[in-house]
């Protein structure tokens, strides 16, 4: 295809402009109609969807857990690949194109939309599972011993449990989920910003179905990517209301009942809604770059007010284990260890892949000008760095606490509230524990503010530049969905929104593993013409 922009007619014929809106009409009606058809029949069968939903999430891990761990190493080695191949010299937007954001603010926005919320709920939370499981060497007394475990725990081995519960947590949150959200960004940004295609789901798959993207196959693509985020978003969501009002009742004994949850999900709705107006860099990046400011100080402050000496002992420790099991962890076959395989990676793959539209879009959204080598680089390896960081220092003290005493609050305690049991031990908990809620809310509003601005410009076929009333309509959508069901579906609602995640992330596996080819003909396509000097093509 010429290296040309696209008409609005030639994207699609059928993108309409109703009451001033600019939408794609059979992606925003089947998408949201779909949508609300759920939330209609959860609610009106709340017993049956809540039975059905508890058996889903189990049977897709179990059944497919093979599938989900093979497909992530794929997608590992296909990023490590591009990164030493020719292929990375290519630069995003042409070979004078400049980065929009400096390192600071780009790095703010990929982790505010990546992992924010995930790594406050689950930073304490499973580093002491892990410890406290036969996964984590064999700790407990009696443990059966697991059969990737080279480094030789025996029962009672403290070191050795720290060490593989470190590798083990790592594992989740460094390389394999990032090479999946590399993935789809940089094929969203170099089909955008290379060949002028919409930045949308769909133009990814140009080089493999040509002009068929715009048809059906594209309506299809791209409303399964609109699931994808909005189910994805909602189970984070379901994680940050947990914490954010267990740590409320924690500090100001404030209810944590359905009515609460309403109320917050409102008032981060309302924040949400501000930021939207803003636009991206006066409401995103600037509530990025304000919480990974607060992170970081969260950080270092326990990292120096903690078990210093443990807690670097833990990264270092962690992180060598994990690059030695690295691979056994990562193998789909031979497991004996299935609650690990099964009730932890696969369902992080799942959620990891129905979370990659929404965050492979944002991050493409803000990386316009760097090179594929620099954009694979700091996406995955810098990431992995700062996990392996936050886990070490918030996962090593609680563990050192339940090591110096075994009956620890933390160690019993719901894990929503492990990170606030953690900081009760340390000085000044009171203010700690507080920023921690912050940090949790805000992560909160720009999660629900990117995702708005990732569905708007699905739903829009793609347009970056859509009135801000429809960013306005989905944010939201997005609260009302998720207060409605939190408020009468209860426990049954956030377990279906987190089996919905799983269920999308099933087939956008099989999306993801396709994109990587058509990937991979793109931008070899666009190697050769630029060694010939002629116009790039898709």
């Amino acid at each position: 295809m010429p290296d040309q922009i696209k008409t609005d007619y030639e994207v699609g014929q059928d993108n309409v402009k109703p009451f001033g809106l600019d939408i794609h009409n059979p992606v925003f009606l089947i998408s949201g109609l779909s949508i609300m058809a759920f939330v209609i029949v959860t609610l009106m069968f709340q017993q049956d969807a809540e039975e059905f939903f508890k058996w889903l999430r189990p049977f897709l891990t179990s059944t497919f857990d093979w599938f989900f761990l093979a497909s992530a190493n794929i997608f590992v080695i296909f990023c490590f690949g591009l990164m030493i191949s020719p292929l990375g010299k290519i630069r995003l937007g042409g070979v004078d194109a400049k980065p929009d954001y400096g390192y600071v603010g780009w790095f703010a926005m990929l982790f505010a939309a990546g992992m924010g919320i995930g790594l406050m709920f689950f930073g304490v939370a499973e580093p002491i599972a892990h410890f406290n499981s036969s996964l984590g060497g064999t700790a407990v007394e009696g443990a059966a011993r697991t059969d990737w475990a080279p480094l030789g725990a025996a029962a009672g081995d403290a070191d050795a449990a720290r060490r593989l519960g470190m590798a083990a947590t790592i594992f989740h949150w460094a390389l394999h989920p990032w090479a999946i959200y590399a993935v789809v960004a940089l094929a969203l940004a170099f089909f955008a910003y290379n060949h002028n295609l919409p930045l949308t789901l769909r133009s990814a798959f140009y080089p493999l179905l040509g002009d068929r993207v715009w048809g059906w196959w594209g309506h299809i693509i791209d409303t399964l990517a609109v699931f994808a985020t909005l189910f994805g978003l909602a189970t984070s969501l379901g994680f940050g209301t947990e914490q954010a009002l267990a740590g409320l009742n924690f500090l100001f004994d404030t209810p944590t009942g359905p009515v609460a949850k309403v109320v917050l999900i409102a008032v981060i709705t309302a924040a949400a809604l501000i930021s939207v107006v803003r636009g991206l860099d006066g409401g995103v990046k600037r509530l990025s770059e304000i919480n990974i400011a607060l992170a970081a100080l969260l950080l270092i402050f326990v990292l120096f007010v903690g078990p210093t000496g443990a807690i670097f002992e833990t990264i270092l420790t962690g992180g060598l284990a994990y690059v030695q099991e690295v691979i056994p962890l990562s193998m789909p076959f031979g497991r004996e260890d299935t609650n690990f395989s099964q009730g932890w990676t696969s369902f992080y793959w799942a959620w990891w892949i129905s979370w990659s539209p929404f965050v492979g879009m944002f991050i493409a959204r803000v990386s316009k000008g760097r090179t594929v080598r620099e954009f694979v680089f700091c996406v995955i390896l810098v990431p992995t760095i700062v996990c392996i960081l936050w886990m070490g220092v918030f996962g090593g003290t609680a563990i050192e606490q339940v090591i110096a005493n075994p009956e620890a609050p933390v160690k019993g305690a719901d894990t929503a509230l492990k990170l606030f049991e953690m900081l009760k031990l340390l000085p000044l908990a009171s203010i700690t524990s507080f920023i921690g809620i912050v940090l949790v809310i805000v992560f909160f509003v720009t999660s629900s503010d990117s995702g708005s601005l990732v569905i708007d410009t699905i739903t829009a076929g793609g347009k970056t530049d859509a009135p801000v009333s429809q960013r306005v309509f989905w944010c939201t959508f997005e609260g009302l969905v998720a207060a409605a069901l939190l408020l009468v579906g209860g426990a049954g609602a956030l377990t279906a929104l987190q089996a919905m995640a799983v269920s999308t992330g099933f087939p956008f596996t099989i999306v993801l593993l396709v994109m990587c080819v058509s990937l991979l003909i793109g931008l070899i396509r666009t190697h050769k013409a630029l060694k010939a000097g002629t116009a790039p093509t898709a």
